[in-house]
């Protein structure tokens, strides 16, 4: 894939440069972010599936990889976004999804999905199989990850047949909490040591040219290592480029390969630009934008109640709290609150697990109602300072509308706009 192993490039002859990686499956996060592309001429956009959410067995989003590059490229062409200037990616692609299984069965469902990734045209490929099986040690030893992420490279390569210029680009390593942010209280974190980082790296590129994957090492981009990032139910971990100036060296003389950094969401604008500048140009961002879909929609429901008549009201943020405790799946293993407390995690955590309920039939529904009667009762500008003051902002200075979609992309820009600054220094 060319034009990300250019931009590589380009940071690694000393530009500060860098791209950021959206990880959401919610049409309007990815819509936000065609929008944003598009008013500030990005070259290209980077949209990247997690194995959870897509695979053969449909993921929790339903969506088999065929399926999901459909439902992106839907949206691009709707907005006119150029298909050409899209790539996608996935992300922690391994065993992960099936740990539960031995690992031999484990790895023969990874196999197939790296292959449907691969075959539906994702370009960048995070080789992970970081985690442990139901019959492996825990934790795994190195060797056993770099030979897996080896095997699930080679599968990836026999499967694209494609022109060579846009075979697909690896990830490897994955020095980082659960994708979606930690489970447990935070205050500091150990960053990678420089050793640790490289040593990863060596055992890969000896594994992969003894499995005869001299060419497809050539375009593994980048390695996941532990910057010294990350956030909990209520907390963020800011990055400390002190704690990191040893391992932002490391990777310098490394040939084609920067570090890609997991869980940079909710960062500040200024630690995401130190973050490029010290080499991770891959910023990758989930919870931060869906969190900021949900700040739009209680801010639109807060609108209602004070617009629309109580019979008339979709009462969004009520269903969607009684839909998360009628099916605790996605939240039950992470959440322990009680009373309010479960309450306030249930909504304002940053894990932000309520992005995986926003498909479901009820929420969705008094969602669409929740636009309808926002679009009968066009929300007043006062309001509209009070509850979202940068969609407000966006409105006055002519680039949204008070149609709901419009302000919840405007809102949603605000966040991106961290990245794209840190990714653009000099834009």
């Amino acid at each position: 894939m060319e034009m990300i192993r250019n931009l590589v490039a380009d940071h690694k002859s000393g530009k500060r440069v860098g791209v950021t990686s959206v990880c959401s499956a919610h049409p309007l996060v990815i819509e936000a972010t065609f929008r944003h592309a598009l008013r500030n001429a990005a070259p290209f956009v980077l949209i990247e599936a997690t194995s959870n959410q897509v695979n053969q067995d449909g993921g929790y989003t339903g969506m088999v990889p065929v399926a999901f590059r459909a439902f992106v490229e839907a949206i691009a062409t709707r907005l006119d976004f150029p298909l050409d200037r899209l790539v996608l990616g996935g992300d922690h692609l391994g065993p992960n999804a099936w740990t539960s299984l031995p690992a031999d069965a484990a790895m023969a469902k990874a196999e197939v999905m790296i292959a449907d990734y691969v075959r539906a045209g994702f370009a960048k490929i995070h080789l992970d199989c970081s985690m442990s099986c139901a019959d492996d040690p825990a934790p795994l030893p190195e060797r056993t990850i770099a030979e897996r992420a080896a095997r699930l490279c080679r599968v990836a390569e026999d499967a694209y047949s494609g022109h060579p210029a846009e075979a697909p680009v690896y990830v490897i390593g994955t020095e980082v909490p659960v994708p979606g942010g930690a489970a447990e209280d935070l205050d500091t974190l150990a960053v990678t040591t420089p050793e640790a980082a490289l040593a990863t790296l060596d055992m890969h590129r000896a594994l992969f040219r003894e499995r005869g994957l001299q060419d497809a090492w050539e375009r593994v981009i980048a390695t996941v290592v532990q910057p010294g990032v990350e956030f909990d139910h209520m907390k963020v971990v800011d990055y400390r480029p002190d704690a990191a100036t040893a391992l932002s060296a490391a990777i310098v003389p490394v040939d084609h390969v920067v570090f890609e950094a997991h869980s940079t969401d909710y960062q500040t604008p200024a630690a995401l630009s130190a973050l490029v500048r010290d080499h991770f140009a891959i910023l990758k961002v989930g919870p931060g934008v869906t969190f900021a879909l949900r700040e739009a929609l209680w801010a639109l429901d807060a609108i209602e109640r004070e617009t629309v008549a109580p019979a008339r009201r979709a009462n969004l943020r009520d269903v969607a709290i009684a839909r998360m405790k009628a099916e605790p799946g996605h939240w039950r293993k992470y959440y322990h609150e009680t009373g309010d407390a479960l309450d306030l995690q249930l909504q304002y955590s940053l894990s932000d697990r309520i992005r995986y309920y926003w498909p479901d039939a009820e929420i969705a529904a008094a969602q669409g109602r929740l636009f309808d009667n926002l679009r009968g009762e066009v929300p007043p500008l006062p309001l509209l300072s009070q509850y979202l003051p940068i969609a407000y902002a966006a409105v006055r200075d002519g680039t949204a509308t008070l149609d709901p979609i419009d302000l919840i992309v405007a809102h949603i820009g605000a966040t991106l706009d961290a990245y794209h600054g840190a990714c653009n220094p000099n834009v």
